[in-house]
């Protein structure tokens, strides 16, 4: 590398997990927008049918002999029933409630992972981690404000995707070096595609072409921002692309205000900066040799799974499969 480039490069990561992000956020925007017409299952219905050819191309450099039997089975049905469970809530909250509160709530997930770390992981968490803990916890809690503003539904699935969100990343750390990419890849889509679609005709409304548009919009954006995803952690260090994702919160201000009219008071973004402290901290403990076996937040890529489209750590696996 020639002493012009080495600066240029260094700086290709972080610039391609900020496309990854803003990708997302736009990815969400739809989601919320559909929202107000559709209900939820329908959304990741077809989304998800709209994701298929997307991931039938990536499968095809899969170049690993073997079946679509799990190795880790019951490991893999519970990822797969997280996972559905976190598309299904993340979906309603961005439907229902303030951009920047889901992201401040899903933000909470790096803690969660590190808690969630212990049992599944055998991780060792420290004095130092469990007090960012602690302290995304009260961001949290400053972000609802039990008592003096209203929890709505919207709130309980937002902190419900961070959870199952969190138990499905630590499940893939667990399991993620001997499972088949295609398994992790099929089995949540297939589900929410079986399960969502014997549910679609109860929910089901009739969709001009521009919403269907829409729904193929949600595929295409995810599995892109996946892709730029892939490409940040091959240009960086994990411990530099971790921290891009609280990007979001800046497109949940932009997005929410131009679109929505929304405007997130001080409070929500005292949280939300409470919140972010806390990830970051996490992050920076677990960049530093010795402080943790596992490195579980920073191995952990940091859109959760849902199950609506491909994620980010096996199209990585895919990708390094096809350039070896």
């Amino acid at each position: 590398m020639t002493e012009a480039s080495a600066p240029r490069s260094k700086w290709l990561g972080p610039a391609f997990a900020l496309i990854a992000f803003a990708l997302f956020s736009t990815h969400d925007t739809v989601v919320k927008t559909l929202g107000g017409e559709y209900a939820v299952f329908q959304i990741i219905f077809f989304s998800v049918l709209f994701s298929f050819p997307l991931l039938m191309l990536m499968l095809m450099q899969d170049r690993t002999r073997g079946t679509l039997i799990p190795v880790h089975p019951w490991w893999s049905a519970l990822r797969t029933a997280m996972a559905l469970i976190t598309g299904i809530c993340a979906f309603y909250a961005f439907s229902t409630i303030p951009l920047a509160q889901v992201y401040a709530m899903i933000f909470a997930s790096p803690m969660l992972i590190t808690v969630l770390s212990i049992p599944v992981l055998g991780e060792r968490v420290g004095v130092h981690r469990w007090a960012a803990v602690i302290v995304g916890l009260i961001g949290v809690i400053v972000v609802l404000r039990p008592g003096s503003a209203e929890l709505t539904l919207g709130h309980i699935a937002a902190l419900t995707a961070a959870f199952t969100g969190a138990v499905a990343s630590v499940v893939v750390r667990k399991i993620g070096r001997d499972e088949r990419s295609a398994v992790l890849l099929l089995y949540p889509m297939t589900a929410n595609f079986l399960i969502l679609g014997a549910l679609l005709p109860f929910f089901y409304k009739p969709m001009p072409i521009e919403h269907l548009g829409g729904f193929a919009l949600i595929a295409v954006l995810a599995f892109f921002g996946g892709l730029m995803l892939i490409l940040a952690y091959k240009a960086a260090d994990a411990a530099i692309i971790a921290p891009m994702q609280y990007s979001q919160i800046l497109w949940a201000a932009v997005f929410g205000w131009a679109l929505f009219n929304e405007t997130a008071d001080q409070l929500t973004w005292v949280g939300a900066g409470i919140i972010v402290a806390s990830g970051l901290y996490i992050v920076v403990r677990e960049s530093f040799g010795g402080r943790s076996e596992t490195t579980p937040v920073l191995r952990t890529k940091p859109r959760p799974a849902t199950g609506t489209s491909p994620r980010t750590r096996p199209l990585e696996r895919l990708d390094d499969d096809g350039d070896t």
